[in-house]
């Protein structure tokens, strides 16, 4: 028997069986697809592929509920391919194989097949590489869709023969007509005002087929009057946030703290440090990163906000969930508003080449030890001058490998306390150079 996800094109389940309202209003055109114009418009990506008729292999990149099962199941439609559907969750090797060799005899016959792979990254290397023949020699035209970054979880070599489209996240606009669709096909309005109307798009989240779960709940509600946002949250139970602690949300949110913190934005330093644990992030993974960027985008032009983290940490660890997370909002506070410097990052990376460039050379033998006598002979020790028997407590001498000529790798900014230590560094290169004249 045939299976559900494998029909022609126009083959839908029956009308008459009870569906709903997400499978109801799933658009029976491309045109009628919401939000996705920078890949369906005319002149996008799908839209010169479908008008020059050389649809590619793709990959949809995107988050849950926007799309990418309908948009497949459509270029299916417009192209009179065989439409496939499989889940990488629940589809193995023999599976596979079978869906194989039932796109070959299509293909004998004169049709192509479009295999749609749902949650394509949870294939494995192999299974991954167990596509490439078949997509090569023109059996299938694949059709991934992942809400992961391909660029992590996807070969290359499958990443080479397929196109990667990324699909965004609805926007309110984008969500109020899927409302009033949703509308004109129960026949009705639903039963809210003006703000809690908006309350209720905001706890879609972007994702199309959750918003319209919500409307049935709604749409089945009965109210004399209509529902301000107070009643509507005691009545529904707010979708939680997208939140993938191992996933992209993880590091675009980190990525979105940090660089908030380096643009010296308090408020919206907060805003991502609240979102990730809202999330249900490890706060010590937080405190973690908090810590680095004292270190990497502030560090001594501000000695003490490596201190601040680290106390910060150290209270966390004490305090527990949630109070706790008041001292890491505390340190990112500091943190945002504190002077910055990147100059002991870029010196040190500087450090790293110069080390890998000059390999295994040694250090001039006037600054080495000499515990022996055979050292001794062979120059140790000599001629080191003892800092503090010179003037200023100062002697000058040339520390890097003889081969090495002096680089500068530490610049400090005019910013914070490194101002005064531009000055110190600015004082030791004068005496440097008043010294080796003399």
């Amino acid at each position: 028997m045939a299976d559900l996800f494998d029909q022609a094109p126009g083959e839908h389940p029956s009308d008459t069986a009870p569906r709903p309202l997400a499978d109801r209003l799933r658009p029976k055109k491309l045109s009628e697809v919401i939000g996705q114009d920078q890949v369906l418009g005319p002149e996008a990506p799908l839209g010169v592929m479908l008008s020059s008729g050389s649809l590619g292999s793709l990959v949809f990149w995107g988050p849950p509920g926007v799309g990418k099962t309908t948009i497949a199941r459509l270029l299916a439609d417009e192209t009179d391919l065989h439409f496939v559907q499989i889940s990488a969750i629940f589809t193995g090797v023999p599976e596979l194989r079978k869906v194989f060799e039932q796109a070959r005899h299509r293909r004998a016959n004169g049709q192509g097949t479009l295999l749609f792979v749902d949650e394509i990254h949870r294939f494995n290397k192999a299974q991954q590489d167990g596509f490439l023949p078949h997509m090569e020699d023109g059996t299938i035209l694949l059709v991934g869709a992942t809400t992961e970054n391909p660029s992590f979880e996807l070969n290359a070599a499958l990443l080479s023969r397929a196109q990667v489209l990324v699909l965004e996240r609805l926007g309110l606009a984008d969500l109020e007509r899927l409302t009033q669709r949703a509308e004109n096909e129960l026949k009705l309005s639903l039963p809210l005002d003006g703000p809690a109307r908006e309350a209720l798009l905001e706890m879609a989240d972007g994702d199309g087929r959750a918003l319209l779960n919500l409307i049935e709940q709604v749409a089945a509600w009965k109210p004399e009057e209509k529902l301000g946002t107070d009643a509507l949250a005691t009545r529904l139970m707010k979708r939680a946030a997208k939140y993938d602690k191992g996933g992209d949300e993880h590091y675009n949110l980190i990525s979105a703290l940090h660089k908030s913190v380096r643009g010296s934005d308090p408020d919206a330093a907060l805003y991502w440090l609240a979102r990730m644990l809202e999330g249900g992030e490890d706060p010590r993974f937080l405190a973690r990163r908090i810590t680095r960027m004292a270190v990497e985008d502030i560090g001594l032009a501000d000695p003490t906000a490596q201190t601040h983290c680290l106390n910060a940490w150290v209270t966390f660890e004490r305090l527990g969930s949630p109070e706790g997370e008041l001292a890491l909002a505390q340190a990112v506070l500091y943190l945002a508003l504190a002077p910055k410097s990147n100059a002991t990052y870029k010196a040190f990376k500087a450090a790293a080449r110069e080390a890998r460039a000059s390999g295994s050379e040694p250090p001039p033998k006037h600054i080495l030890n000499a515990p022996t006598g055979l050292m001794k002979d062979q120059g140790y020790g000599q001629g080191y001058s003892y800092d503090h028997d010179a003037q200023d407590g100062f002697s000058g001498q040339n520390y890097f490998p003889d081969t090495v000529k002096r680089p500068v790798l530490y610049q400090p900014v005019e910013r914070g306390f490194e101002r005064e230590l531009k000055k110190r560094l600015d004082y030791f290169a004068g005496l440097r150079t008043k010294r080796n004249k003399s």
